[in-house]
C-alpha cells in the first residue's frame, strides 16, 4: 500500500502548482464572469435583469469543483493519506451531478434553441461532449489499472474543463470591463495547465500499468 501512495503522489512543485491553479479557480466563484454575474450569484439565482434559472444554476455549479480539487492538493502536499474513502465517494457524486448539468445545459444548443451561430454552436457540443464522452471513456476502460485518488483527480478535471470550456465559448462576447468579466479572463488562463494536467495524469495511468501488473504477479 505504502508503495502504491507514493506512486500515485506527484512531485511536491507539481501539487504546488496545481494548487496554485486550483485556489484560482475556487477565487473564480465569486469572481464576476460576465454581466457582473459570479458563478455564486448564478447559482442563488441572483442575475440581473432577475433572469436568474435553471440553466444559470447548472451551468454556474460545476464552478464549485474547485474546492474538492484543492482539498485533494493539499492532501497531496500535507497528508499521508491522499485521500479518504468518504471522501472520494463525495467527490464522485459531485462530479456526476457536474456532469449531468452540464449535459443539461447543452440542450438548448443541441435543439437549435440558443440562438447561437453554427460555429458557436457546434464549439459548445464539441468541447462539452467532447471532454465528458473522451474522459469518460478512458475512465472506464482503464478502471482497472488507475488508483482511486488518481481517477478522482481525473473526474474532477475533465468534468470542470467541460463546463468552463463551454462558458469561455458562450460568454467570449460578453461585453463590459475588465472587472465584469475578470471571471471569464481568469479563467482563459488557468484552463490551459489543466489541460495539461488532465493529459499528463493520462500519460502517468499508462506509464503505472506494467509496475501495477508486476505486484500482482509477484
Amino acid at each position: 500500500m505504502a508503495a502504491s501512495l507514493k506512486e500515485d503522489r506527484p512531485p511536491a512543485w507539481v501539487n504546488g502548482i496545481a494548487l496554485l491553479v486550483w485556489l484560482l479557480a475556487g477565487a473564480v466563484v465569486f469572481f464576476p464572469f460576465a454581466f457582473d454575474t459570479s458563478p455564486w450569484d448564478a447559482v442563488t439565482l441572483r442575475v440581473p435583469g432577475n433572469q436568474g434559472n435553471w440553466w444559470h444554476a447548472l451551468v454556474a455549479a460545476p464552478f464549485f469543483l474547485a474546492f474538492p480539487m484543492i482539498w485533494l492538493r493539499l492532501r497531496s502536499l500535507f497528508s499521508k493519506q491522499l485521500s479518504t474513502s468518504i471522501g472520494r465517494r463525495l467527490i464522485w457524486v459531485a462530479v456526476g451531478v457536474s456532469t449531468c448539468g452540464t449535459i443539461l445545459v447543452q440542450v438548448p444548443f443541441l435543439l437549435h434553441l440558443a440562438g447561437t451561430g453554427e460555429r458557436q454552436r457546434l464549439s459548445i457540443l464539441g468541447l462539452g461532449f467532447g471532454i465528458v464522452m473522451a474522459s469518460a471513456i478512458f475512465l472506464f476502460l482503464r478502471r482497472r489499472d488507475i488508483s482511486a485518488t488518481r481517477a478522482c483527480l481525473l473526474a474532477l478535471d475533465a468534468a470542470y474543463l467541460a463546463n468552463a470550456a463551454l462558458c469561455l465559448v458562450v460568454y467570449s462576447e460578453a461585453t463590459g470591463t475588465v472587472w465584469s468579466r475578470l471571471g471569464w479572463l481568469v479563467t482563459m488562463v488557468i484552463v490551459w495547465p489543466m489541460v495539461f494536467e488532465l493529459i499528463w495524469l493520462f500519460i502517468q495511468s499508462f506509464k503505472t500499468q506494467p509496475s501495477q501488473n508486476n505486484s500482482r504477479s509477484a
